[in-house]
């Protein structure tokens, strides 16, 4: 019989996945006047509404948690009070100048690459959490995840170059989409040493992750921009669109620490891998990309890769 956590697991993964594969489809489809500067600041502010609440409730059940369990205070309080440490705090700072330049350049790219071979390019994430988790945690790393890691980049090869191998098409927003997998998986690896430590909690990190990035963007937009500018954002329709990615990417990064806390990463990044195919599916039917045989059979061997990458990995753990 299944589990009752991988029964949740499943679900909120599958949530998850579903709100991943949107994030292209929204941010190609916002109107034009909608720059990726103020794309991502007013994003950010609508997640840190979002997240809000959480991290105040989380805090709150550290503070039930050190009365109700006197044996285990000393980690609830390490949980509630680590963020004040030196460390800690130049961490978040870190986290938030950076998620202020990874979103702006994800709708960047996303608007170059287009949605499907976007979905694809993201699916890079396993090989940087490979590499950085080896150069920063000193996890192991074997030939077989070496030899998928590989394989995975001639899938992404394969779907972006529409198998014409002789004359590729430089796809200028698939690079910096891989540019920017490339910065929040490295942020995303420093992050997991205060998580394992149990000096931060997860919704902790999102809200001040958010408030950080959001601050600086519009800060920095009010200064350089013309002030006539913030009209965009009082718009309703382009409201719409700021609550939508806000929403969508928030409840996304909540499903999947969700998750996480129900089952193991390697079964949760095998649900994950399955993002580009519902992405083809509302590009096809929102946005009217075709999606080729070439995006099928670099799909079919970047999920392979996943899979393949992730059972080593639970091999390497057990």
């Amino acid at each position: 019989m299944v589990s009752n956590n991988l029964k949740k697991g499943i679900l909120c993964g599958v949530l998850g996945v579903f709100l991943i594969s949107l994030q292209p489809i929204i941010s190609i489809s916002r109107p034009s006047i909608i720059d990726p500067y103020i794309f991502a600041a007013m994003s950010a502010i609508i997640q840190v509404s979002i997240f809000f609440p959480l991290y105040f409730l989380e805090r709150t059940k550290l503070k039930k948690n050190i009365l109700q369990y006197p044996g285990d205070s000393m980690k609830f309080q390490s949980q509630l009070n680590g963020w004040k440490k030196k460390e800690n705090l130049i961490l978040l700072i870190i986290i938030g100048i950076s998620f202020s330049i990874v979103p702006i350049l994800l709708f960047i790219g996303f608007e170059l690459a287009k949605a499907i071979p976007s979905a694809l390019a993201l699916k890079s994430e396993i090989i940087f959490a490979l590499l950085f988790g080896f150069l920063i945690l000193k996890e192991r790393i074997t030939k077989t995840q070496i030899i998928f890691s590989m394989t995975l980049f001639l899938g992404l090869f394969i779907a972006i170059s529409k198998g014409n191998f002789i004359s590729l098409e430089f796809n200028m927003g698939v690079v910096i989409l891989i540019i920017s997998v490339a910065i929040f998986t490295f942020i995303h690896t420093l992050t997991k040493i205060g998580l394992n430590k149990n000096e931060l909690f997860s919704t902790q990190i999102v809200f001040f992750r958010n408030l950080f990035s959001g601050t600086i963007l519009l800060f920095i937009y009010i200064i350089i921009f013309p002030l006539e500018n913030l009209w965009i954002v009082v718009d309703p329709l382009n409201f719409f669109y700021f609550i939508l990615m806000g929403l969508d990417y928030g409840f996304s990064l909540f499903f999947w620490y969700k998750t996480l806390s129900y089952i193991d990463i390697g079964k949760a990044g095998i649900i994950n891998s399955i993002t580009p195919i519902i992405t083809a599916f509302f590009a096809f039917i929102i946005l009217g990309e075709v999606f080729t045989i070439y995006h099928l059979i670099g799909l079919l061997v970047i999920i392979f890769s996943i899979v393949m990458i992730v059972r080593e990995k639970e091999k390497i753990s057990a």
